[in-house]
């Protein structure tokens, strides 16, 4: 589709929607940016891009004659695709795009897109890493940070994009096809946007659904979900496993990550070679091997790669230790089975403090994962009364209710005895409270810093 002098509304002004509308100028579209926040301004949202002329702005209700007379609509991914004004675009038979969608139509060169309920950001930095350290021109973009649109112009045919996909960019893909994609994993979230888990695993899964048979799609074989849907992928499927060998794939024996194919093995690298701690990490690690291989990167570079590599902020991140008390930051926990994660990690007694947005989550498997390591639950946020009910409801009664991220800091600091931990893994969005998890981690490792 050519998109020169494309009448095209992009939908959002946040960095998704700058993003978008920053690439849509360079090839030449005609733009109106719209944010249904009727409390914004032309001045504010102004600040926001590098270039404003010839940019049209709507605020509020979208006009149906603005409607009338779009040829496109980019939607940003924080927008629900069935929102009202969403769902008049669509039937006024405006075609809609994701942000990803966009860059995709313009970008060149080689892609590799990752998804996953968690790890994703972690995976995406570490096949980032890879890349660079073979490939002369890489970009790492997407759900990690960094928009796709914001590389996609400047990218050729010796650019390799990592792209970090998250399930609300994927609802608005059509001929998005990556060269190598990945699903790590599928577990309960966003069922406030999704509704239900069959339609979330459906949208995780369609990262593939315009690749071809000879085209990679990595996945978890230990996960039930992924394992199921893949029974009707055309894809090259190669798995990966924490738990047992594989004929063909990525696996752990002992403490050694072995990639099997075409009958022979290869010990690529140990658990003990990497910065990384726990389980899903390791996972993560396997994802990064057989991606990194089927796109021709040298075994010997992976392996240096990896044991270079250092965690992700706001992960398990470590921040300081005070009195013998460790404290972590895994702000970045923004469900349930990302907090469980952090919480094996956990090789000390533990004061966690957890709460956030409410995204209609369960909290019944997080506290059965407590066991013996939780000694103290420190909650805030607009899920503490529902946390604190369903921990009580399993025997945890040791919970601290807090109003600020300050004060559980203070309150963890006083419960936490010589030898212990204190890990913030909410299980929760950050936005009842934070702008960002991003802005919630730096709030914590400040406050821990200031003990």
């Amino acid at each position: 589709m050519e998109l020169k002098d494309m009448r095209v509304l992009v939908a959002g002004s946040g960095k998704s929607g700058i993003g978008a509308v920053s690439l849509l100028q360079k090839v030449g579209a005609d733009i109106t940016l719209y944010d249904g926040n009727e409390t914004l301004t032309e001045e504010l949202v102004k600040e926001k891009l590098d270039n404003s002329e010839g940019v049209k702005f709507v605020f509020g209700n979208l006009p149906s004659e603005v409607i009338n007379n779009i040829d496109l609509m980019v939607l940003s991914p924080g927008i629900a695709i069935d929102a009202p004004f969403v769902n008049e675009v669509r039937d006024a038979g405006v075609e809609i795009w994701g942000e990803i969608e966009l860059a995709y139509r313009v970008a060149k060169g080689k892609l590799i897109a990752i998804t996953g309920t968690n790890g994703k950001t972690t995976t995406t930095a570490l096949v980032g890493e890879i890349m660079a350290n073979y490939f002369k021109k890489v970009d790492v973009v997407g759900n990690i940070g960094n928009p796709y649109t914001t590389t996609a112009f400047e990218s050729d045919e010796d650019t390799v994009t990592v792209a970090e996909i998250s399930s609300f960019q994927l609802e608005t893909i059509h001929e998005f096809k990556p060269d190598v994609t990945a699903v790590l994993n599928i577990t309960p979230d966003h069922l406030n946007r999704h509704y239900t888990m069959d339609n979330y695993a459906n949208v995780k899964m369609s990262i593939s659904k315009n690749q071809d048979e000879n085209q990679v799609m990595v996945l978890n074989y230990e996960d039930e979900i992924i394992r199921e849907k893949a029974a009707s992928i055309k894809n090259k499927i190669v798995y990966f496993s924490s738990k047992r060998a594989l004929e063909e794939g990525v696996y752990l024996e002992g403490d050694n990550i072995i990639y099997s194919m075409d009958g022979k093995k290869e010990m690529i690298t140990t658990v003990f070679d990497t910065s990384l701690v726990g389980i899903h990490n390791t996972e993560n690690i396997m994802a990064a091997i057989a991606i990194s291989i089927n796109m021709g990167v040298p075994k010997d570079v992976i392996r240096e790669s990896i044991k270079e590599f250092k965690a992700v902020e706001h992960r398990i991140e470590y921040v300081t230790t005070i009195n013998d008390v460790v404290y972590y930051n895994d702000s970045k926990g923004t469900n349930t089975d990302a907090s469980i994660k952090a919480i094996e990690a956990m090789s000390r007694p533990t004061v966690l403090i957890a709460g956030g947005y409410d995204k209609k989550s369960e909290f019944d498997e997080w506290v059965e994962a407590f066991g013996d390591k939780i000694k103290c639950l420190v909650l805030l946020g607009a899920t503490k009364d529902k946390i604190a009910e369903t921990a009580k409801r399993h025997g945890f009664d040791n919970i601290i209710m807090t109003e600020s991220l300050e004060e559980a800091v203070k309150v963890s600091a006083q419960n936490a005895e010589p030898n212990y931990a204190v890990l913030l893994s909410p299980a929760c969005a950050s936005w009842d409270m934070f702008d960002s998890y991003e802005q919630r981690g730096e709030l914590f490792k400040r406050f821990v810093k200031n003990l």
